[in-house]
C-alpha cells in the first residue's frame, strides 16, 4: 500500500499530495479519499481531472460555495504539468482552502512543478508517497503487504514464486494475489502458484536463470526462447542470470553455517540460501567467474553492443550451464 509521509493521517483533510509514479498506488491515494468522502456524505460530488483540463479560473468554479453545500473531492492529476497560471490560482487556493472540499494533487514529484509541491508542503498537506518500484524486493514487499492487507497467509516461497511469474507490473501482482486469496483457502503456497500461474512462471526471467544455474541447458533455452516470445526484455534475463550466478558466488565463498546466519551474513531471505545451496552442487569457483564474463558479454549485447540479442541471450546460457556442471 501506498504509505503516507505526513502526520496527518484524515483522508478527508483539506489538501491531499500523492508524490510519485506509481500508477496504482496513485489510484489508490485517491479512492481512499474518495471512499472517506462518500463514507461520511454518500452524496460527494467527485471532479477528477488531467492537467490539461484544469485550466485558469476552473479550480475557483469547482471550488465555490454551493447551494446545497454538498461535499466535493477535486482530483487533479498530472499536476507538475499544471500551466504557470493555474498554478497561481491553486497556490491561492491553499491560503483559504473551501469548507467540504478535499483537494487532491497526483505529482510525479522530480524538478518539474517542483514550486508546486514545496507550496503544498509549506501548507501542511497530507502527504501520501507513491514510488515507482524499481527493485525485486521492493515488489517481494508489496506481495507480502497485499496478503496481510487481505488478512492471509503466503509463504515466502510462495510471494517470490509470484514475483517471479507476474513481474513488475504491481496492478497484475494485486490481481493474481486477489485471485489466490479468493480461489484458494489456507495457507497460499509455492504449489499452488504454480499452478495458477504455470504459462508466467515459463516466461519468468528467472525461471531461465534457475534453469541455467542448475546446468539444465534445454530447459533454460526453452524458456528463454518463450520469455522472448511473450515480451520479456532481454535486459531483465542478462540481470536474472547475473543474480542467480552471483548468488552461486556468494554462498560458495561463505562460511557454513545454518541459513538463518548466512542470510544475515549474504543478505539473502533464508529459503533462498536453500535453493541456492541446491543449485551450486556442480559448481567450482572457475565456472563462476566464465559464468559472469559470459553474462557480462551478453548484457553489452543486449544493450546495443551486438547485432542480435536474442544469440548473445542463447550463448550465454549455454555457457551457464555448462559451467554449473564443471564438477559432473
Amino acid at each position: 500500500m501506498a504509505t503516507r509521509k505526513n502526520s496527518t493521517d484524515d483522508p478527508l483533510a483539506p489538501l491531499t499530495l500523492a508524490v510519485g509514479q506509481e500508477d496504482l498506488l496513485l489510484d489508490r491515494a485517491v479512492q481512499q479519499v474518495v471512499a472517506a468522502a462518500r463514507a461520511a456524505d454518500a452524496d460527494t460530488d467527485v471532479r477528477d481531472l488531467t492537467s490539461d483540463q484544469l485550466q485558469p479560473g476552473t479550480l475557483a468554479e469547482l471550488t465555490s460555495p454551493s447551494l446545497f453545500a454538498e461535499r466535493k473531492v477535486v482530483v487533479v492529476r498530472n499536476s507538475q504539468d499544471l500551466s504557470a497560471d493555474t498554478i497561481k490560482d491553486v497556490k491561492a487556493y491553499f491560503e483559504a482552502p473551501a469548507e467540504e472540499i478535499t483537494l487532491v494533487l497526483l505529482h510525479a514529484g522530480g524538478a518539474k512543478g517542483k514550486g508546486l509541491l514545496d507550496a503544498a508542503r509549506k501548507a501542511g498537506a497530507r502527504e501520501v508517497a507513491c514510488p515507482k518500484t524499481t527493485k525485486p524486493a521492493e515488489r517481494l514487499t508489496f506481495v507480502r503487504s497485499e496478503f496481510r492487507a487481505l488478512g492471509r497467509s503466503a509463504t515466502p516461497e510462495a510471494c517470490q514464486a509470484l514475483v517471479d511469474s507476474i513481474g513488475s507490473d504491481l496492478r497484475e501482482l494485486a490481481a493474481a494475489v486477489s485471485q489466490l486469496c479468493a480461489d484458494v483457502a489456507g495457507t497460499i503456497d509455492e504449489a499452488v502458484v504454480g499452478r495458477y500461474y504455470t504459462g508466467r512462471a515459463e516466461a519468468s526471467s528467472f525461471t531461465v536463470a534457475d534453469r541455467a544455474v542448475e546446468g539444465r541447458a534445454a530447459e533454460a533455452l526453452e524458456a528463454l526462447r518463450w520469455s522472448l516470445s511473450t515480451g520479456v526484455a532481454p535486459v531483465m534475463i542478462t540481470s536474472a542470470l547475473a543474480q542467480g550466478v552471483r548468488a552461486i558466488g556468494k554462498l560458495s565463498s561463505a562460511r557454513g553455517g545454518r541459513p538463518a546466519d548466512l542470510a544475515r551474513e549474504l543478505g539473502m531471505p533464508p529459503w533462498k540460501i536453500d535453493r541456492v545451496r541446491q543449485q551450486m552442487r556442480g559448481w567450482t569457483p572457475d565456472g563462476v567467474a566464465v559464468a559472469l564474463r559470459a553474462v557480462a558479454e551478453a548484457d553489452a549485447g543486449v544493450k546495443g553492443g551486438g547485432d542480435d540479442p536474442e544469440y548473445a541471450l542463447e550463448k550465454a546460457v549455454v555457457v551457464v550451464a555448462r559451467a554449473a556442471r564443471a564438477r559432473r
